[in-house]
């Protein structure tokens, strides 16, 4: 083990103690998180944030055709506007309310996977002023 390994490993152990039980429990302060690492599972929550968006967009277009609420729109809209050219079908077709939500989740994903990377130096930051979060373990 390097030397620098060791110092590191020194520095974020605070306490180890055995209890009766045979449990070992540590305390540990978080002082570091590595902005490339908090970049990638902030872009793999973007994705599963993005198949719910696309998937809840295509359940919700389903359930609003099968009801007859875009029916009840264009009744609506028919007697307001006093003419029965608009059709709510076709400005609001599945394809175009699909290509809506791809377009906002990609965006989504986007400005996900950047505030990881943000956060994370952020909290580098404040962690270097306040010496971080302190988290207990055990083994049992």
């Amino acid at each position: 083990m390097s030397k620098e390994s060791r110092e590191k490993r020194r520095w974020l152990t605070e306490s180890a103690e055995t209890n009766v039980e045979g449990a070992t429990h540590v305390r540990l302060r978080l002082v570091y998180i590595d902005w490339t690492s908090a970049m990638k599972m902030g872009f793999l929550v973007g994705i599963v944030q993005a198949v719910i968006l696309v998937v809840a967009t295509a359940i919700l277009h389903v359930i609003f055709v099968q009801t007859g609420i875009f029916s009840a729109a264009n009744a609506i809209i028919g007697s307001v506007v006093g003419g029965s050219g608009f059709d709510v079908n076709t400005v609001l077709s599945l394809g175009q309310t699909l290509a809506f939500a791809a377009i906002i989740a990609i965006l989504n994903l986007v400005v996900i996977t950047v505030m990881g990377a943000v956060v994370a130096i952020i909290y580098n930051v404040i962690a270097k002023m306040t010496g971080g979060i302190r988290v207990g373990f055990s083994n049992k």
